[in-house]
This record gives C-alpha cells, sequence and structure tokens, in this order.
C-alpha cells in the first residue's frame, strides 16, 4: 500500500484549517461555541495552525451524552476547536486511507453512502439465495487502539501526523464495556489494552473504515466471498450455498478474534434472501423495500418533536424543512408511500398550536 510523508504541512495549512473551519461550521452557525471561535476566526485558526505544526495540540474535553437511536449509546462531542482539526485532518488523510478500501465499503466515503448500500445489497438479493448478517457486538467502544494505530501506520509514514493521530486515539475516555478474551490472553491482559474511540467525531467515522480494512480483504481475498457488503459494523455475506455460509460464520469468528472484536450473539443468521435482509433499518427483498418499525417510530417521533418546537416558537419553518426534506427523500427510497402519507397526515405545523392535531 501507499504511504504518504510530509502530511503535517499540508493539515496545518492555513487554507485547509479555513475549509475545516467552513466544513464544522455547517448547520452549526447558531451555537454560541461555533460562533465564539468564528468572531475571531484569523487569531484562532493561527493559533491552532502552530499547535499542530509544534506538536503542542492536545484535544479539549469531550462533551459526554445518551441517546437512544433506537438502541442506547454513549455520544462524545468533541470542542468545537478541536472538531476543526478533525476536519482538517480527514480532508488530508482520508483521500489516502480511502486507497486501501474495498469497493463494498460504503459508510462516510465520497460517492457511496446508505443509499448506495441499500442498492447494492438489492442488487446481490436478486443474484443469491442466502445471506449471512452480521453485526460486530460494541464496535466503536471495543475498537483495540494498539491495532487501530497499526492500521494507520500501513498507509501514513509522517511522524508528525502519526503522533497527532496517536493523540486524538489516545484522548479517549475508557471504554466502560466489560473487556473480553481472546487466544493468548493472560489474566490481565485485556485490562493492559486500551480500547475505544468516541462515537461522535469526525475522526472516528475514518477510523471505523480503517480498523476492518485488513478483514475486508480478507473476506474478498482468502475466505473468498461470492458477494459482500459493509457498513460500519455490519456487514453482510451472500452465497447460493447456505453450508459454506455457515462454515464461513465459524472463521469469520476467529478472524474477528485476532482483532480483539466479537460478532453479536444474537445478530449473526444465515437465511434465506427471499425472508428480506435487515439492512440500515431497511428490510431488503429482491424486489422490493420496506421500512423497519423501528425506523419508522423514529421519523413518527422527529415529525411530532418539530410540530411541538415549531409550535412553540423555538424553529423557523425552514428549521424545519430541511430536516423534514431529508427523511422524506431517505423514506421515497423504498415502499412508503402508504407510511409518509399516514406519518404527514397526522402532523400540525401550527404557531401556537404546541405540535399534533
Amino acid at each position: 500500500m501507499l504511504t504518504v510523508g510530509g502530511m503535517i504541512e499540508e493539515i496545518s495549512s492555513f487554507a485547509n484549517l479555513l475549509a475545516a473551519a467552513r466544513q464544522a461550521r455547517r448547520g452549526k452557525s447558531a451555537r454560541p461555541d461555533v460562533a465564539r471561535f468564528h468572531v475571531d476566526l484569523e487569531p484562532n485558526l493561527l493559533s491552532l495552525r502552530d499547535d499542530l505544526r509544534s506538536g503542542v495540540y492536545q484535544p479539549g474535553k469531550h462533551r459526554v451524552f445518551a441517546i437512544r437511536d433506537p438502541k442506547p449509546r454513549l455520544i462524545s462531542a468533541a470542542p468545537y476547536r478541536d472538531r476543526v482539526a478533525h476536519h482538517a485532518i480527514c480532508r488530508v488523510i482520508e483521500p489516502v486511507l480511502d486507497r486501501g478500501l474495498i469497493y463494498d465499503c460504503y459508510a462516510n466515503r465520497i460517492g457511496k453512502g446508505t443509499h448506495r448500500a441499500l442498492d447494492r445489497c438489492t442488487r446481490f438479493a436478486r443474484q443469491y439465495a442466502y445471506v449471512l448478517k452480521c453485526d460486530v457486538a460494541q464496535y466503536f467502544p471495543s475498537m483495540d487502539r494498539a491495532i487501530l494505530k497499526g492500521r494507520l501506520r500501513r498507509s501514513i509514514r509522517c511522524r508528525a501526523t502519526l503522533a497527532l493521530l496517536d493523540r486524538i486515539v489516545d484522548d479517549a475516555a475508557p471504554s466502560r464495556t466489560e473487556p473480553a478474551y481472546f487466544p493468548g490472553d493472560d489474566l490481565f491482559g485485556p485490562y493492559e489494552r486500551p480500547r475505544g474511540t468516541p462515537i461522535g467525531n469526525l475522526a472516528s467515522q475514518l477510523f471505523g473504515n480503517i480498523f476492518l480494512s485488513g478483514f475486508d480483504h480478507w473476506v474478498t481475498e482468502l475466505l473468498r466471498a461470492p458477494a459482500y457488503i459493509r457498513f460500519v459494523d455490519d456487514f453482510l455475506v451472500f452465497s447460493d450455498d447456505r453450508r459454506w455460509l455457515a462454515d464461513a460464520l465459524a472463521q469469520i469468528r476467529e478472524e474477528m478474534a485476532r482483532l480483539r472484536l466479537e460478532l453479536h450473539p444474537r445478530k449473526c443468521q444465515v437465511q434465506p434472501v427471499r425472508c428480506g435482509v435487515a439492512f440500515l433499518g431497511w428490510q431488503v427483498f429482491p424486489d422490493h423495500r420496506r421500512i423497519r418499525r423501528a425506523t419508522g417510530v423514529r421519523f413518527q417521533r422527529r415529525l411530532t418533536e418539530l410540530a411541538t418546537l415549531y409550535g412553540q416558537g423555538a424553529i423557523t419553518l425552514e428549521q424545519v424543512r430541511a430536516p423534514l426534506a431529508s427523511w422524506l427523500g431517505h423514506l421515497r427510497y423504498g415502499d412508503t408511500y402508504g407510511l409518509r402519507a399516514a406519518l404527514l397526515g397526522k402532523a400540525a405545523f401550527v404557531r401556537g398550536g404546541g405540535g399534533n392535531g
């Protein structure tokens, strides 16, 4: 794989930092921390540039909060200055790291994304009779930092950039998940290996792709899977041979153990594609797609929340339109006309109305 050195100058250039600040600000201009940073944008960017180039940059304290989407997750929000730094870093290193990813890795990549992954899933569901669906248990909290750093060093040789990435990786709060034991571990081994990268950071999204990039190549080149798709920690393996997929699952568990990861005990199974493939919030059939109930419930809750906020005067109609258009665009990607009509028919966006009506 091609390695690239001398990246830190490009990462810390004023032009790159300015572009990064504009990216980080999108959709967040009204937030106080964002406004404060941009009021004195030039001195703040120059200070960040100097810290990055001198090697004294240190990430700030994350704001940690819980969400349910649909399952409980701990989200770590970095300070805005750090988010600008993450954008600046990813603008430079992402194209380099992306070269080592397989075609069918779809999360957080230019020209890929959810809809492309669903299209690919539909295509494979029409070609093959069976699918093995897998989900990595506690992927981001379980990510072994030493292994992640090793993956980054396969593509990047700029020492200053690697030191910067190491600080970002090591800055994460210790994982709250119970460590697992893997072959070769002694009694204290799992407790001596730092784990976890924050959910919610831009850099973590990139790390999520890179950490399993070697596994992707193993599945496609050594396991020789007929068809394979990965979206972060969810992946699908297709074949016409059900027994081959069952055998493949055992080998995949062993390969995951080498990465100090475990598959979800209840979410890995072989099934006929005619029963529908649960993937990215949809049930994908060879000839159609249905939205999964949990996805529809989330949309209904969000719609109610927007109607309530608009009724209270907390948001403008323009602030309603953007998320609503995004959701409706996503729902149109399947057979959801009846669902869209039913949900929109219940929502009333009226000032002073306070929500549904």
